[in-house]
């Protein structure tokens, strides 16, 4: 057994913590009251200061480097790092936070509690893409508008996105004004303006780009991986009555890029190796991805394995004190593309990438009621609403409701990690 899947930190709420064990180690942007943002890393219920550790001069060779490359209030410069020296720094950090680490009163010096903490954008988006990879996602809003022919002929060969609103992007915890737009009501024949009335969420997988490429080089498939530096939880909030009466014929435009939810902390893509699997086996008579899209080790362990959940809390349920209501229960193995054919696809035409871009998958839905990864699933286009505990029903998101996004990987004999929450409250429209 790897005996970094069992170590224990001498931090010890981190030990058995659900989400930020020695094991996981995410990196993100911090700040206390008065002070300036800086990189954090999340060890149980607390926060490390890395600016701190490199005036203290802990960190040497690779490390250092890595390190170094964390100021200035934001990670494109780590994520543009070479992989290895990404990994020296992590490395650093478990001997550093584990039982018989050094430097141990310098390090916890360093530690503050992450109730005292404000969390940002971990790093300046340059280019936000959403894909559309969540088959199962695809398929069920496919069979509302077109039932007998729910999928187009081109999702299973082409990982479909498009480019989304990088200046939107918002951290947990930032409120969801509700978005005002064009909508045609139903049984009229010219639209009508005024706030979203059927205002949605998406449970989406982030991916954060790491190195990037040159203009007019593509990424090979085999290689993608290694431009991955993260990922994170993302809601892709979607105004749905706008989105029907503007998206054709180029798709979502003002009906997606009101705001989209981050999570902010980025779990780095070694915490993750753990969770690597198979990609799912296409079912018989799809067809075989075109030769730039192939690989077979990454067939073979491209793919993750990482519950998602998704919580819905209103006012009511708030003032009587009920728990969360869960809306969602998926995984992101209902990806029908993984995250290194997105990378490939994306750079195939010369499109360059750069550290910080992020990706969203698209949202990932089961196949079974209870997985379904937004609303517009769950109530079947609002016909079939929601009974909560409270005594309400929702079709659709009312002001002050509250969306919570969570993810989980679990295997045996290995420690389970978090991504931490995706936050949003909805407000009125202006």
């Amino acid at each position: 057994m790897n005996q970094t899947a069992i170590a224990r930190s001498w931090v010890e709420h981190a030990n058995g913590h659900n989400d930020f064990p020695l094991q996981n180690l995410p990196l993100g942007i911090f700040s206390r009251p008065g002070e300036a943002q800086r990189c954090g890393v999340a060890i149980g219920d607390a926060v490390l200061d890395l600016e701190a550790l490199l005036v203290a001069d802990v960190f040497e060779g690779a490390a250092k480097v890595a390190a170094e490359a964390t100021r200035g209030g934001a990670l494109n410069g780590f994520f543009a790092l070479a992989p290895e020296t990404r990994r020296a720094l992590r490395e650093c950090l478990q001997a550093l936070l584990g039982e018989h680490g050094e430097h141990r009163s310098t390090v916890e010096a360093a530690l503050y509690p992450a109730s005292e903490c404000q969390l940002h954008m971990p790093a300046r988006v340059g280019d936000y893409t959403d894909f559309y990879v969540g088959i199962e996602h695809a398929k069920n809003v496919g069979k509302l508008f077109r039932p007998d022919n729910p999928l187009l002929p081109n999702y299973k060969y082409v990982p479909i996105g498009y480019h989304g609103r990088a200046s939107t992007l918002r951290p947990s915890g930032t409120e969801v004004r509700r978005p005002k737009g064009q909508t045609l009501p139903a049984g009229q024949t010219e639209p009508s303006f005024g706030p979203c009335a059927r205002l949605d969420y998406e449970l989406e997988l982030g991916i954060w780009i790491g190195q990037g490429n040159a203009l007019g080089e593509a990424i090979p498939l085999a290689r993608a991986s290694e431009h991955v530096a993260g990922f994170c939880l993302l809601n892709d909030w979607s105004a749905r009555d706008i989105q029907a009466w503007e998206y054709q014929p180029l798709g979502p435009f003002l009906s997606k890029s009101f705001i989209t939810s981050v999570s902010p902390w980025v779990v780095m893509s070694e915490a993750l190796e753990p969770f690597r699997c198979a990609q799912p086996g296409r079912p018989e008579g799809d067809p075989r991805p075109l030769p730039y899209l192939t690989d077979a080790v990454d067939q073979a362990r491209g793919a993750f394995d990482i519950e998602l959940e998704v919580l819905l809390v209103t006012p009511r349920m708030r003032e009587q004190g009920l728990a969360a209501h869960r809306l969602t229960l998926s995984n992101t193995r209902s990806m029908y593309w993984t995250v290194a054919q997105m990378v490939a696809h994306h750079s195939v035409n010369g499109c360059q990438l750069q550290p910080g871009d992020l990706f969203g998958s698209g949202t990932l839905s089961g196949a079974q009621p209870g997985a379904f990864g937004s609303l517009l699933e769950i109530t079947e286009g609002g016909k079939q609403p929601i009974e909560l505990a409270s005594g309400e029903v929702r079709t659709f998101l009312e002001d002050g409701d509250e969306i919570i996004l969570r993810a989980r990987c679990t295997r045996e004999g290995v420690a389970s990690i978090g991504f931490g929450e995706c936050r949003g409250t909805v407000i009125a429209a202006n």
